[in-house]
């Protein structure tokens, strides 16, 4: 984690704290937890989370702290704000004074309620279906500046290119997986058409179509068949070259 001292959230900073969570969960953690601190630096204490738009219904990611997640969760109940209106405009949306502002009423006043007076909405810039926002509440009305709104948008694109990594990372890592699992069901299914072709002097074909055979009528996945099959030959269950 760097410094509070530190004036912004650089690429660099951003590769780092990839680097440190490869979990996307975790990298949004540590990104609106080091925002918030910085936001908050010699001036009003502010609020930030991360949404994440899934069937057209909001769930917060991540949270500074429980009145950030508070807060998110309270915008996330009512079917549009500022940051739903930021993600599906792809654009930056600064509600400065919600006592004042009328695009969304009933979650101004709800907000309100909570001492929230400005808020700011940021679309993270993602690829294929993937949608995510971060909010940032104040009790100040008036707070976010355009000087304030330009640094956190380069942040928040700073963090979409990490962000867009990570997702191309754990896209990969259960790809290899579904590969791995997919090799290994083809093992045991080849050793229990084998040990048929032995039993019953048959051919591959007919091997492969008794195995589907009895995988349809006992209803039973033709993996977990096969494996059963094998498994009755030795004395344990059988194991592939992928096995540690």
């Amino acid at each position: 984690m760097l410094d509070d001292s530190e004036n912004d959230v650089s690429v660099s900073t951003m590769q780092s704290l990839l680097l440190q969570n490869p979990d996307i969960q975790d990298f949004l953690q540590d990104f609106t937890d080091l925002l918030a601190r910085q936001l908050s630096l010699g001036g009003p204490d502010r609020w930030c989370a991360v949404s994440l738009l899934r069937e057209r219904k909001a769930a917060t990611a991540a949270s500074s702290g429980p009145q950030a997640l508070a807060l998110d969760e309270l915008q996330n109940s009512f079917t549009d704000g500022p940051c739903m209106t930021a993600i599906r405009e792809n654009t930056v949306i600064r509600a400065g004074d919600l006592r004042s502002d009328g695009r969304w009423p009933d979650y101004a006043a709800a907000a309100q309620e909570q001492g929230v007076r400005a808020v700011l909405g940021l679309p993270f810039d993602l690829e294929d279906d993937a949608k995510a926002g971060l909010n940032v509440y104040s009790a100040t009305p008036h707070d976010f500046d355009p000087v304030t709104v330009e640094s956190i948008a380069l942040q928040v694109e700073q963090a979409s290119s990490a962000m867009r990594l990570a997702v191309r990372q754990a896209l990969h890592s259960e790809t290899a997986r579904d590969l791995r699992a997919a090799m290994e069901s083809r093992t045991v299914i080849d050793l229990a058409v084998g040990i048929l072709m032995g039993r019953n002097r048959c051919s591959q074909e007919e091997a492969i179509g008794i195995l589907k055979s009895a995988s349809n009528h006992r209803n039973v996945a033709l993996r977990d068949l096969a494996a059963t099959l094998v498994a009755s030959v030795g004395s344990a269950p059988a194991r592939t070259s992928f096995d540690a």
